[in-house]
Protein backbone atom coordinates (compact mmCIF):
# COMPACT_ATOMS: atom_id res chain seq x y z
CA UNK A 1 0.00 0.00 0.00
CA UNK A 2 2.67 2.66 1.07
CA UNK A 3 5.79 1.02 -1.52
CA UNK A 4 5.79 4.07 -3.37
CA UNK A 5 4.97 6.54 -0.59
CA UNK A 6 8.34 9.05 0.85
CA UNK A 7 8.12 9.42 4.52
CA UNK A 8 7.44 10.66 7.17
CA UNK A 9 3.97 10.99 5.93
CA UNK A 10 0.63 11.38 7.96
CA UNK A 11 -2.08 9.05 7.83
CA UNK A 12 -4.87 9.58 8.64
CA UNK A 13 -7.72 6.13 8.93
CA UNK A 14 -11.20 7.50 7.79
CA UNK A 15 -13.11 4.60 9.58
CA UNK A 16 -11.87 5.20 12.59
CA UNK A 17 -12.45 8.97 12.14
CA UNK A 18 -15.64 8.60 11.32
CA UNK A 19 -16.45 6.16 14.27
CA UNK A 20 -14.93 8.19 16.54
CA UNK A 21 -17.04 11.45 15.04
CA UNK A 22 -19.97 9.44 15.58
CA UNK A 23 -19.70 8.43 19.26
CA UNK A 24 -19.50 11.78 19.99
CA UNK A 25 -22.27 13.44 18.21
CA UNK A 26 -24.13 10.18 19.93
CA UNK A 27 -23.13 11.19 23.35
CA UNK A 28 -24.18 14.66 22.67
CA UNK A 29 -27.31 13.86 21.35
CA UNK A 30 -27.79 11.75 24.34
CA UNK A 31 -27.62 14.27 26.72
CA UNK A 32 -29.01 17.24 24.63
CA UNK A 33 -26.49 19.40 24.31
CA UNK A 34 -24.79 21.08 21.18
CA UNK A 35 -21.21 19.85 20.29
CA UNK A 36 -19.51 22.68 18.92
CA UNK A 37 -16.33 20.62 17.48
CA UNK A 38 -12.52 22.08 18.04
CA UNK A 39 -10.70 21.73 15.02
CA UNK A 40 -7.43 22.94 16.14
CA UNK A 41 -6.27 19.05 16.17
CA UNK A 42 -7.28 18.16 12.44
CA UNK A 43 -7.29 22.07 11.14
CA UNK A 44 -8.89 20.41 8.22
CA UNK A 45 -12.37 21.27 6.17
CA UNK A 46 -12.75 17.11 5.35
CA UNK A 47 -12.34 16.49 8.91
CA UNK A 48 -15.18 19.41 9.62
CA UNK A 49 -17.23 18.60 7.14
CA UNK A 50 -17.72 14.60 8.91
CA UNK A 51 -17.61 16.14 12.12
CA UNK A 52 -20.54 18.37 11.33
CA UNK A 53 -22.39 16.14 9.40
CA UNK A 54 -21.86 18.18 6.24
CA UNK A 55 -23.57 21.33 8.09
CA UNK A 56 -21.50 24.57 8.64
CA UNK A 57 -22.59 24.83 12.01
CA UNK A 58 -20.57 26.03 15.16
CA UNK A 59 -16.91 25.03 15.43
CA UNK A 60 -14.22 25.91 17.84
CA UNK A 61 -10.70 27.31 16.82
CA UNK A 62 -7.09 28.14 18.12
CA UNK A 63 -5.86 30.57 15.75
CA UNK A 64 -7.31 33.48 13.81
CA UNK A 65 -5.54 31.73 10.31
CA UNK A 66 -7.60 28.72 11.14
CA UNK A 67 -10.78 31.13 11.50
CA UNK A 68 -9.46 32.64 8.44
CA UNK A 69 -10.00 28.85 6.86
CA UNK A 70 -13.41 28.48 7.48
CA UNK A 71 -14.75 31.26 7.22
CA UNK A 72 -13.56 31.60 3.88
CA UNK A 73 -15.17 27.81 3.40
CA UNK A 74 -18.33 29.25 5.02
CA UNK A 75 -18.22 28.80 8.25
CA UNK A 76 -20.15 31.74 10.39
CA UNK A 77 -20.28 30.24 13.88
CA UNK A 78 -16.53 29.97 15.30
CA UNK A 79 -15.50 30.65 18.35
CA UNK A 80 -11.97 31.36 18.31
CA UNK A 81 -11.25 30.10 21.99
CA UNK A 82 -8.31 31.89 22.59
CA UNK A 83 -7.82 34.97 24.56
CA UNK A 84 -8.03 37.83 22.08
CA UNK A 85 -5.42 40.87 22.56
CA UNK A 86 -5.99 44.61 20.55
CA UNK A 87 -2.86 43.55 18.14
CA UNK A 88 -5.23 41.17 16.65
CA UNK A 89 -8.41 42.93 16.39
CA UNK A 90 -7.46 44.41 13.00
CA UNK A 91 -7.14 40.84 11.54
CA UNK A 92 -10.83 39.59 13.26
CA UNK A 93 -12.72 42.96 11.72
CA UNK A 94 -10.56 41.93 7.90
CA UNK A 95 -12.16 38.41 8.62
CA UNK A 96 -15.49 40.05 9.14
CA UNK A 97 -15.66 42.44 6.30
CA UNK A 98 -14.15 39.40 3.80
CA UNK A 99 -16.11 37.01 4.96
CA UNK A 100 -19.20 38.56 6.51
CA UNK A 101 -18.14 36.06 9.43
CA UNK A 102 -18.37 37.47 13.22
CA UNK A 103 -16.19 36.01 14.81
CA UNK A 104 -17.29 34.57 19.10
CA UNK A 105 -14.12 36.34 20.79
CA UNK A 106 -13.22 35.62 24.47
CA UNK A 107 -11.23 37.59 27.34
CA UNK A 108 -10.82 37.45 31.02
CA UNK A 109 -8.95 41.24 31.18
CA UNK A 110 -10.82 44.72 31.89
CA UNK A 111 -8.12 46.25 29.61
CA UNK A 112 -8.89 43.66 26.82
CA UNK A 113 -12.67 44.70 26.97
CA UNK A 114 -12.01 48.01 27.25
CA UNK A 115 -9.64 48.13 24.60
CA UNK A 116 -12.24 46.49 22.48
CA UNK A 117 -15.05 48.62 22.97
CA UNK A 118 -12.61 51.33 21.70
CA UNK A 119 -12.18 49.85 18.58
CA UNK A 120 -15.26 48.84 17.53
CA UNK A 121 -16.68 52.52 17.89
CA UNK A 122 -13.66 53.76 15.87
CA UNK A 123 -14.07 51.02 13.37
CA UNK A 124 -18.04 50.96 13.64
CA UNK A 125 -17.50 47.39 13.37
CA UNK A 126 -19.47 44.38 15.28
CA UNK A 127 -17.52 42.15 18.08
CA UNK A 128 -19.43 39.13 19.58
CA UNK A 129 -17.31 38.60 22.93
CA UNK A 130 -17.60 35.68 25.56
CA UNK A 131 -15.82 35.73 29.20
CA UNK A 132 -13.08 33.24 30.12
CA UNK A 133 -13.41 31.62 33.77
CA UNK A 134 -10.75 29.73 35.30
CA UNK A 135 -12.47 26.37 36.51
CA UNK A 136 -9.03 24.89 38.30
CA UNK A 137 -6.39 25.10 35.54
CA UNK A 138 -5.01 28.22 36.32
CA UNK A 139 -4.15 28.49 32.55
CA UNK A 140 -6.66 31.33 31.56
CA UNK A 141 -9.79 32.86 32.73
CA UNK A 142 -10.93 34.76 36.40
CA UNK A 143 -12.14 33.46 39.33
CA UNK A 144 -16.28 32.78 39.56
CA UNK A 145 -16.39 35.49 42.58
CA UNK A 146 -14.05 37.99 40.71
CA UNK A 147 -15.39 41.78 40.40
CA UNK A 148 -14.02 41.67 37.33
CA UNK A 149 -16.36 38.99 35.67
CA UNK A 150 -19.10 42.22 36.25
CA UNK A 151 -17.23 44.62 35.37
CA UNK A 152 -16.05 43.23 31.82
CA UNK A 153 -19.68 42.12 30.75
CA UNK A 154 -20.73 45.98 31.99
CA UNK A 155 -18.53 47.29 29.27
CA UNK A 156 -19.17 44.92 26.43
CA UNK A 157 -23.70 45.45 27.58
CA UNK A 158 -22.65 49.49 27.37
CA UNK A 159 -20.70 49.26 23.88
CA UNK A 160 -23.39 49.58 21.01
CA UNK A 161 -20.77 47.73 18.80
CA UNK A 162 -20.71 44.73 21.10
CA UNK A 163 -22.36 41.78 21.30
CA UNK A 164 -21.81 40.24 24.52
CA UNK A 165 -22.77 36.29 24.08
CA UNK A 166 -22.02 34.58 27.20
CA UNK A 167 -19.05 32.58 29.23
CA UNK A 168 -16.79 29.79 28.71
CA UNK A 169 -14.18 27.52 30.57
CA UNK A 170 -12.23 24.66 29.87
CA UNK A 171 -10.99 21.85 32.21
CA UNK A 172 -7.64 21.28 30.81
CA UNK A 173 -6.28 20.09 34.06
CA UNK A 174 -8.87 16.89 33.49
CA UNK A 175 -5.22 15.83 31.77
CA UNK A 176 -4.00 15.59 34.60
CA UNK A 177 -5.52 12.31 36.23
CA UNK A 178 -6.45 8.86 34.63
CA UNK A 179 -8.83 8.17 37.75
CA UNK A 180 -12.56 8.72 35.62
CA UNK A 181 -14.53 9.29 39.15
CA UNK A 182 -11.70 12.53 39.82
CA UNK A 183 -12.49 13.63 35.84
CA UNK A 184 -16.16 13.57 36.65
CA UNK A 185 -15.36 15.29 39.62
CA UNK A 186 -14.04 18.21 37.61
CA UNK A 187 -16.51 17.95 34.99
CA UNK A 188 -18.79 19.22 37.77
CA UNK A 189 -16.81 22.04 38.86
CA UNK A 190 -16.58 23.03 35.31
CA UNK A 191 -20.09 22.98 34.71
CA UNK A 192 -20.75 24.82 38.06
CA UNK A 193 -18.35 27.66 37.41
CA UNK A 194 -20.05 28.58 33.69
CA UNK A 195 -23.44 28.06 35.33
CA UNK A 196 -22.80 30.12 38.56
CA UNK A 197 -20.91 33.29 36.08
CA UNK A 198 -24.19 32.98 34.27
CA UNK A 199 -26.19 33.60 37.09
CA UNK A 200 -24.13 36.64 38.66
CA UNK A 201 -24.46 37.74 35.45
CA UNK A 202 -28.16 37.93 35.08
CA UNK A 203 -28.60 38.95 38.79
CA UNK A 204 -26.98 42.62 36.88
CA UNK A 205 -29.39 41.65 33.67
CA UNK A 206 -27.14 40.87 31.59
CA UNK A 207 -27.91 37.39 30.08
CA UNK A 208 -25.62 34.59 28.69
CA UNK A 209 -26.93 33.21 25.38
CA UNK A 210 -23.72 30.88 25.27
CA UNK A 211 -22.87 28.66 28.13
CA UNK A 212 -19.94 26.65 26.83
CA UNK A 213 -17.44 24.13 28.62
CA UNK A 214 -15.22 21.26 27.12
CA UNK A 215 -12.56 19.40 27.00
CA UNK A 216 -12.60 15.24 25.49
CA UNK A 217 -12.51 13.56 28.91
CA UNK A 218 -14.93 15.95 30.88
CA UNK A 219 -17.48 15.50 27.94
CA UNK A 220 -16.95 11.44 28.61
CA UNK A 221 -16.85 11.63 32.09
CA UNK A 222 -19.62 14.48 33.33
CA UNK A 223 -22.55 13.22 35.41
CA UNK A 224 -24.18 16.35 34.35
CA UNK A 225 -25.03 19.01 31.40
CA UNK A 226 -27.61 20.94 33.65
CA UNK A 227 -27.32 24.68 32.65
CA UNK A 228 -25.37 24.60 29.81
CA UNK A 229 -25.75 25.56 26.25
CA UNK A 230 -22.41 23.55 24.54
CA UNK A 231 -19.45 21.84 24.60
CA UNK A 232 -15.81 21.96 22.71
CA UNK A 233 -13.44 19.09 22.39
CA UNK A 234 -11.80 17.84 20.04
CA UNK A 235 -9.03 15.23 20.13
CA UNK A 236 -12.17 12.76 20.39
CA UNK A 237 -11.86 12.73 16.49
CA UNK A 238 -8.15 11.47 16.15
CA UNK A 239 -7.21 9.93 19.65
CA UNK A 240 -3.72 9.54 20.72
CA UNK A 241 -1.32 7.66 23.46
CA UNK A 242 -2.34 10.57 25.82
CA UNK A 243 -5.99 9.60 25.39
CA UNK A 244 -5.12 5.97 25.64
CA UNK A 245 -2.75 6.45 28.45
CA UNK A 246 -6.23 7.33 30.80
CA UNK A 247 -8.67 5.24 29.54
CA UNK A 248 -10.37 7.57 27.22
CA UNK A 249 -10.19 5.77 24.33
CA UNK A 250 -9.18 2.17 22.83
CA UNK A 251 -5.49 1.70 20.50
CA UNK A 252 -7.59 0.97 17.72
CA UNK A 253 -9.38 3.95 18.02
CA UNK A 254 -6.17 5.91 17.30
CA UNK A 255 -7.29 7.48 14.05
CA UNK A 256 -3.78 9.23 12.71
CA UNK A 257 -0.17 7.37 12.70
CA UNK A 258 2.96 8.74 10.96
CA UNK A 259 4.35 6.70 8.37
CA UNK A 260 8.06 6.13 8.69
CA UNK A 261 10.68 4.43 6.77
CA UNK A 262 13.96 2.54 8.72
CA UNK A 263 16.72 3.92 7.48
CA UNK A 264 18.88 2.55 9.89
CA UNK A 265 20.35 -0.45 12.12
CA UNK A 266 22.39 1.00 15.05
CA UNK A 267 23.86 -2.59 16.48
CA UNK A 268 26.28 -0.88 18.35
CA UNK A 269 23.34 0.57 20.54
CA UNK A 270 20.85 -2.12 19.49
CA UNK A 271 18.26 0.16 18.13
CA UNK A 272 16.83 0.66 14.91
CA UNK A 273 16.60 4.36 13.14
CA UNK A 274 13.62 5.58 11.38
CA UNK A 275 12.89 9.22 9.18
CA UNK A 276 10.41 10.52 11.87
CA UNK A 277 12.33 12.37 14.71
CA UNK A 278 11.16 15.60 16.64
CA UNK A 279 9.90 17.61 13.62
CA UNK A 280 7.15 14.73 12.35
CA UNK A 281 6.70 13.18 16.14
CA UNK A 282 7.15 15.89 18.22
CA UNK A 283 8.99 15.78 21.63
CA UNK A 284 5.76 15.78 23.43
CA UNK A 285 5.63 12.64 25.85
CA UNK A 286 2.07 13.70 27.85
CA UNK A 287 1.62 10.00 27.64
CA UNK A 288 4.13 8.56 29.27
CA UNK A 289 3.49 9.82 33.02
CA UNK A 290 0.49 7.07 32.72
CA UNK A 291 1.82 5.32 30.16
CA UNK A 292 5.15 5.09 30.67
CA UNK A 293 6.53 2.77 27.11
CA UNK A 294 4.80 5.55 25.14
CA UNK A 295 7.86 6.84 24.52
CA UNK A 296 7.04 9.27 21.67
CA UNK A 297 4.60 7.07 19.70
CA UNK A 298 4.15 3.07 19.54
CA UNK A 299 5.35 1.45 16.60
CA UNK A 300 2.83 -0.68 14.85
CA UNK A 301 2.94 -2.42 11.31
CA UNK A 302 2.06 -0.33 8.30
CA UNK A 303 -0.88 -2.13 7.53
CA UNK A 304 -2.67 -4.09 10.16
CA UNK A 305 -1.60 -1.35 12.52
CA UNK A 306 -0.61 -4.15 15.07
CA UNK A 307 2.13 -2.77 17.38
CA UNK A 308 5.21 -4.21 16.75
CA UNK A 309 5.66 -5.93 20.31
CA UNK A 310 7.22 -3.67 22.74
CA UNK A 311 8.47 -1.40 20.50
CA UNK A 312 8.12 2.86 20.54
CA UNK A 313 10.71 5.19 19.68
CA UNK A 314 12.59 6.10 22.49
CA UNK A 315 14.72 8.41 21.28
CA UNK A 316 14.13 11.83 19.19
CA UNK A 317 16.67 13.94 16.88
CA UNK A 318 15.49 16.64 14.37
CA UNK A 319 14.91 14.29 11.72
CA UNK A 320 15.85 10.94 13.14
CA UNK A 321 13.81 8.82 15.72
CA UNK A 322 15.84 5.60 17.89
CA UNK A 323 13.77 2.19 18.81
CA UNK A 324 15.56 0.71 21.29
CA UNK A 325 15.62 -3.05 20.76
CA UNK A 326 14.96 -6.00 23.18
CA UNK A 327 16.01 -8.57 20.53
CA UNK A 328 18.32 -8.79 17.82
CA UNK A 329 15.66 -10.77 15.47
CA UNK A 330 14.15 -7.31 14.77
CA UNK A 331 17.22 -6.13 12.68
CA UNK A 332 15.80 -8.96 10.09
CA UNK A 333 12.32 -8.34 10.55
CA UNK A 334 12.62 -4.81 9.87
CA UNK A 335 15.71 -4.35 7.33
CA UNK A 336 16.48 -1.16 6.09
CA UNK A 337 13.46 0.34 3.68
CA UNK A 338 10.68 -1.27 5.21
CA UNK A 339 8.04 1.02 7.04
CA UNK A 340 6.32 1.06 10.41
CA UNK A 341 3.80 3.38 11.26
CA UNK A 342 3.96 5.38 14.22
CA UNK A 343 0.68 6.32 17.05
CA UNK A 344 1.12 9.43 18.35
CA UNK A 345 2.08 10.47 21.68
CA UNK A 346 0.03 13.68 21.53
CA UNK A 347 -1.75 13.97 18.18
CA UNK A 348 -2.45 18.21 18.29
CA UNK A 349 1.58 18.45 17.63
CA UNK A 350 2.26 15.69 15.57
CA UNK A 351 -0.31 16.38 12.80
CA UNK A 352 1.00 20.62 13.51
CA UNK A 353 4.04 19.53 11.55
CA UNK A 354 2.33 18.13 8.21
CA UNK A 355 0.43 20.23 5.55
CA UNK A 356 -1.58 17.24 4.78
CA UNK A 357 -3.43 13.86 5.67
CA UNK A 358 -2.85 10.52 3.66
CA UNK A 359 -6.04 9.34 3.58
CA UNK A 360 -6.40 5.29 3.78
CA UNK A 361 -9.71 3.42 3.72
CA UNK A 362 -9.89 -0.31 3.94
CA UNK A 363 -5.68 -0.93 3.68
CA UNK A 364 -5.67 1.31 0.70
CA UNK A 365 -5.01 4.90 -0.30
CA UNK A 366 -7.86 6.74 -1.01
CA UNK A 367 -6.90 10.71 -1.28
CA UNK A 368 -5.36 13.29 0.44
CA UNK A 369 -6.82 15.78 2.75
CA UNK A 370 -5.34 19.59 3.25
CA UNK A 371 -4.48 20.96 6.49
CA UNK A 372 -4.13 24.81 7.13
CA UNK A 373 -1.38 25.29 9.61
CA UNK A 374 0.45 28.20 12.03
CA UNK A 375 -1.06 31.40 12.36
Amino acid sequence: MFSTIETPRLVLDKARLEKNISRFRDLAAAHNILLRPHLKTSKSLDVAAIANGNAKSGVTVSTLKEAEYFSAAGYTDIMYAVGITPNKFAHVKRIADQHKNNLLLITDNVIVARASADFAEAEQCQMQFLIELDCGESRGGIALDAPELLEIAQIFDQCPFISFMGVMTHAGHSYTTDDKERIGEIAEIERKTVVEAAARLAQINIQSEIISVGSTPTFIFAKSFDGLTEVRAGVYMFFDLAQFSRSICQLDEIAISVLATIIGHAKQSRSLIVDAGAFALSKDISANTFLPDAGFGYVCDPVTMERLGQLSVDTVHQEHGNIRLDDDAWFERLPIGSMVRILPNHACPTAASFENYLVVENEAIVTEWQRVNRW
